[in-house]
């Protein structure tokens, strides 16, 4: 009998236990992010995401490989997919990794790795079906589509699609550098932004992991611009691309059909009158598309615009400093309560609190110290 009750009281006590977890959804938040290996970082860190305390704590690191600078996950956020500067292979190319997530508690576990069949991989996107992976690969102007198989792990590459051409740069346009690769929502076309040539090329996906120039294969940007980073707005009507060298965003009319690209306005990203040398970064929107958020390196901070969702024109709120040196990544919490940034050069995580109403951001007291920081995602 006695220990009947002892069962009971175990038992409702591990009920209890459920429950009181339970009542609290969403109060933490698995986050990942890539670093780079020149700064002396240990790999991936799997981070979690106190939202109630607004701070960081370490989970795991992943030392697979050296260097997983950019990361993405699979549309049902089972997998997590990095590319590195050097594989664990000897072909002396860059390479990519697929990781199974655990759902119950963020961490990851291997599960294959392909060769880029290039060097200097920069960037890594999802095909929003999960059928691909595409990276962008600034170091050999090139873009490379890994079919994705149904258990997450990645067949070998289906295709690899060099670019050509030059700008006006001596210094950093000499030959194509593909920075970043971002499917439309769709699936159908894929926008390459190529830093070396002042062009966002776009392709045709074929079923079978091709890529075919579009109808319209790119759109130029003005000589000199340096096309990094790529998003189009939620609505699907308008697309914003993030240029480094002229520190300028530039937004686009999308045509759905065709996948082509129409300038509305260029904009600077940087206070009026400044002078000093920068070069930007990344690009996000708010969760409700309501605002986009752009990085400057060496101004060394994050620049907001309001949307509008009619016209796809931008209004510039303001600036934030991003509390640390160069910015080169940043994201957006799923509820748009929370922006983290990360300062490479000075290897912390900032963290801000966000008004949603207004948009602007204000330092929550939080830092957390992650070497060479890239890249941060939210599961």
């Amino acid at each position: 009998m006695r220990n009947n009750l002892s069962f009971c009281i175990v038992l409702v006590l591990f009920i209890s236990g459920i429950e009181n977890t339970l009542a609290q959804p969403g109060s933490k938040d698995i986050i990942y992010a890539g670093t780079s290996s020149a700064r002396g970082s240990k790999g991936i860190y799997v981070l979690e995401f106190d939202r109630t305390l607004g701070k960081l704590k370490e989970l795991q690191t992943v030392t697979e490989g050296n260097g997983p600078g950019f990361l993405a996950l699979s549309p049902g956020k089972d997998f997590l997919y990095s590319i590195y500067g050097k594989g664990t292979a000897t072909d002396g190319n860059g390479a990519v990794m697929a990781f199974k997530i655990d759902p119950f508690t963020g961490l990851l576990k291997k599960l294959n790795e392909q060769s880029v069949q290039a060097k200097g991989p920069a960037h890594i996107s999802i095909d929003p079906k999960g059928r691909f992976a595409y990276t962008a690969n600034y170091g050999d102007a090139s873009v490379t589509v890994f079919p994705i198989n149904s258990d997450g792990t990645l067949a070998k590459a289906s295709d690899v699609v060099k670019h050509t051409g030059s700008s006006t740069n001596p210094q950093r346009q000499k030959e194509p550098h593909p920075h970043s690769s971002i499917p439309s929502s769709d699936g159908k076309f894929l926008y390459v932004s190529d830093l070396g040539t002042d062009k966002i090329m776009i392709y045709e996906v074929l079923d079978g992991g091709k890529l075919k120039p579009a109808a319209v294969p790119f759109v130029q940007v003005a000589a000199g611009s340096g096309p990094r980073h790529f998003k189009i707005h939620e609505n699907g009507n308008f697309a914003y691309s993030v240029d480094e060298l002229s520190n300028t965003i530039v937004a686009f009319k999308v045509n759905k059909k065709t996948g082509a690209l129409t300038i509305l306005e260029s904009l600077s990203l940087l206070p009026e009158g400044y002078k000093e040398v920068t070069y930007a970064s990344d690009v996000h929107f708010s969760p409700d598309g309501k605002f986009i958020y752009a990085s400057n390196r060496g101004h060394e901070s994050l620049v907001i615009y309001q949307v509008n969702a009619k016209t796809g024109k931008l209004s510039m709120i303001g600036h934030e400093p991003t509390g640390g040196k160069h910015p080169r990544n940043f994201m957006i919490d799923r509820k748009g309560e929370f922006v983290l940034v990360g300062n490479m050069n000075t290897d912390n995580v900032v963290i801000f609190n966000r008004d949603a109403k207004t948009g602007l951001l204000k330092p929550n007291g939080q830092q957390y110290t992650i070497p060479g920081i890239t890249c941060l995602i939210q599961l």
